[in-house]
């Protein structure tokens, strides 16, 4: 009997992670969508908001949430590396063709054949964000909260950085464009009555997240002021 490591690590074992932490990675990034959003409220609210998860359950909360996300994280991006590796060298043995739509389940377009790079590429965003946010000095109130809000706003303030996110975001709507409906394709749960509602609702997606993403570095840049501050207590 084959063991369960070579049950997932099979050809269709790691089509069925990457689809699985795909939508896992997908519900993540519409909940840091949405929180990013108190940006537009101001710099007590994104504070707040900030501070309740480094502070809920006593920090235990942010913890436990990057204890899960980050294997996820790098289980999504081995397995979707090494399916991608996988198919080109196949797709070497027997000859490149004409890009174009094959029909029924197999929608090749800009987005499908670019995930490779467009994720690359926001695997380089993630890691800068993550240092940039996470790990540098952050001013501190009498209250302990941190002003992320100054950093935030003081990082936009740079058309270079500025311009990278916009890309960055804009390749996330091409990622997800493609990867929502291929997910589900991937765990088996897509067939040619529900595929076109998935394509047309990972449209949507991409284009809503996209838009969302993308308006945040662009407002701070022109309208963030590093200098605004909370009220007390980072409210």
């Amino acid at each position: 009997m084959n063991s369960f490591g070579s049950i997932a690590w099979s050809s269709v074992g790691k089509k069925v992670i990457t689809g699985l932490t795909g939508l896992a990675l997908f519900g993540f990034v519409v909940v840091h969508l949405i929180g990013n959003l108190t940006l537009f409220i101001g710099p007590g609210a994104f504070n707040a908001y900030a501070h309740f998860l480094e502070t809920a359950v006593h920090g235990g909360l942010i913890y436990a949430f990057e204890a899960v996300l980050i294997p996820i994280f790098l289980f999504h991006i081995i397995s979707a590396f090494t399916v991608a590796w996988t198919d080109r060298r196949a797709a070497r043995k027997t000859g490149y063709k004409t890009m174009k739509s094959a029909g029924g389940k197999s929608r090749k377009t800009l987005s499908s054949i670019t995930m490779i790079y467009t994720g690359a590429l926001i695997l380089v965003f993630v890691i800068a964000h993550i240092f940039l946010f996470k790990f540098s000095d952050h001013e501190v109130d009498a209250d302990g909260v941190k002003n992320l809000y100054k950093t935030v706003v003081t990082a936009f303030q740079q058309v270079g950085f500025t311009a990278f996110t916009v890309l960055a975001m804009i390749m996330l709507g091409f990622h997800l464009r493609h990867g929502f409906w291929s997910a589900f394709q991937s765990i088996g749960w897509a067939n040619d009555k529900y595929l076109p509602i998935l394509e047309k609702l990972a449209l949507v997606f991409a284009i809503l997240l996209g838009i969302g993403f993308v308006l945040i570095p662009v407002y701070l840049y022109l309208n963030g002021d590093p200098s605004a501050v909370a009220g007390p207590g980072g409210h």
